[in-house]
């Protein structure tokens, strides 16, 4: 493992890219330590766990900042949110369905627009992280993270601005890494904000005896947890394909079996973040005097919060994956490439077909999803870890971020090494990624040809 670990080093490259990764990471986490003028982080963070259920989902996309009294306090959340609006919309707008279609340049449009419409996402984030955070808890807080008579408008206009702007270096960061290093530059942010994460959980614990036993319930479970989700990551559902044959004078070109892989988890960690999303406004409404009676409903632990947030989990996943799975186009691909699913006529039957598949893949990818999304509900019940901070450690959107991410790391970072001769990272001597023996490039040789056995 070590050694393959070091062949990364052997290609200059590869060494060059993952210094830049390493470097633009460590000016990630190098703002995260840059406070706020005028703020108290103890205070601001017991403020930001006060406000309830709301801000889970901007600390999980912000990496943990949300509670940092940092500069990088809403993380990369709004251009997310912003490349989800416009990932949509590029499925549903025709006109931009044909831009994105374009190729690099229409890809480049998208873009842009996309860094254009971060800018107002963050300005709204920003706003009401400090009018309902910390204009609140100046007024009203015995320890106020900001002294009430310093909380103007000019400093909260100052906050707001400071906040947009470090979102922005964010955004630039991210796409410095996807451009010289390696890996997605805005996962990996994300990535790196929740694993910093870990070690302030374990030493949050109280005595040793109760850290050792935390640590030790903790990571049993985590082993578990990443078990099944590289399990179900990696999971497909192989639909054979026949392809039809063609006689060239004495030759029979064609004829090869191949499959199309559709994933069991096709939709990703999208499903959780948007049902999570839709509960932002019931607790948000519940913070408002006489209405503390909604969180007897929609609250975490109560039984129709887990019932609804099945419901829009199970919804999302089949939404997500109809609007990027497209069976009738990928039937007519079949057609016009002359290939074929044994045993199901061409054109319609096999969009049936396609669609009826994954629709049962997707039932089971949603029903995982919900499993990981309720999974630190129940550990909090059943293994007493409740206020530990555990949905940091394998709470759903965090779990299956960071696997997918590692995922995507190790199948860039093997394609570069097998590109180049070496094995994969994770690759074993003698598979697809083996070096080239000395009689695969002998002279004399020969190359079986097309059609030839």
């Amino acid at each position: 493992m070590f050694g393959k670990a070091f062949d990364i080093l052997k290609v200059p490259d590869l060494r060059k890219k993952v210094l830049w990764t390493l470097a633009l990471l460590f000016v990630y986490r190098l703002g995260n330590h840059i406070l706020v003028p005028g703020a108290n982080p103890e205070a601001f963070q017991r403020a930001i766990q006060g406000t309830g259920g709301w801000t889970s989902v901007l600390n999980t996309l912000s990496g943990g900042a949300i509670g940092s009294a940092t500069v990088f306090s809403l993380g990369v959340m709004p251009y997310i949110s912003a490349s989800i609006v416009f990932s949509l919309l590029a499925k549903m707008v025709p006109a931009l369905e044909q831009v994105a279609k374009e190729g690099a340049a229409g890809q480049k449009k998208i873009n842009q627009w996309t860094r254009w419409a971060t800018v107002p996402i963050c300005l709204f984030q920003a706003y009401f992280v400090v009018s309902s955070t910390l204009a609140r808890d100046a007024q009203h807080s015995a320890h106020p993270v900001i002294d009430a008579s310093k909380f103007t408008f000019f400093y909260e206009l100052m906050l707001v601005l400071v906040f947009t702007a470090g979102t922005l270096m964010i955004m630039w960061l991210g796409e410095k890494i996807s451009e010289l290093g390696v890996g997605q530059g805005t996962s990996l942010i994300i990535m790196a904000g929740i694993v910093a994460r870990v070690p302030t959980i374990f030493e949050s614990v109280g005595s040793d005896t109760s850290k050792t036993q935390f640590i030790a319930e903790v990571f049993g479970l985590f082993i578990v947890v990443v078990w099944s989700v590289v399990f179900f990551t990696k999971a497909h559902r192989r639909i054979p394909i026949q392809q039809a044959k063609l006689t060239r004078g004495r030759r029979q070109l064609g004829g090869a079996r191949h499959f199309i892989p559709l994933k069991v988890n096709a939709s990703g960690v999208m499903p959780i973040v948007f049902a999570q999303t839709i509960f932002l406004l019931p607790n948000m409404i519940a913070k408002i005097p006489n209405m503390g009676w909604i969180d007897s409903y929609f609250g975490y632990d109560s039984y129709l919060h887990i019932v609804l947030l099945t419901v829009l989990i199970f919804f999302f996943a089949y939404f997500w994956t109809a609007i990027y799975f497209q069976p009738k186009e990928m039937a007519n691909q079949l057609k016009e490439g002359g290939s074929f699913i044994p045993g199901i006529r061409p054109g319609q039957r096999t969009a049936d077909f396609l669609e009826g598949v994954m629709v049962r893949t997707t039932l089971v990818g949603a029903a995982f999803l919900v499993v990981v999304a309720l999974l630190p509900q129940f550990a909090n019940e059943f293994f007493g870890l409740a206020g530990r901070g555990l949905s940091g450690v394998i709470g759903g959107t965090s779990i299956l971020i960071t696997v997918g991410v590692c995922l995507d790391l190790v199948d860039k970072i093997n394609a570069q090494l097998v590109m180049r001769n070496y094995e994969g990272f994770t690759g074993s001597g003698g598979g697809w990624a083996r070096r080239r023996g000395p009689d695969d490039s002998a002279p004399g040789r020969a190359t079986p040809q097309l059609g030839e056995d």
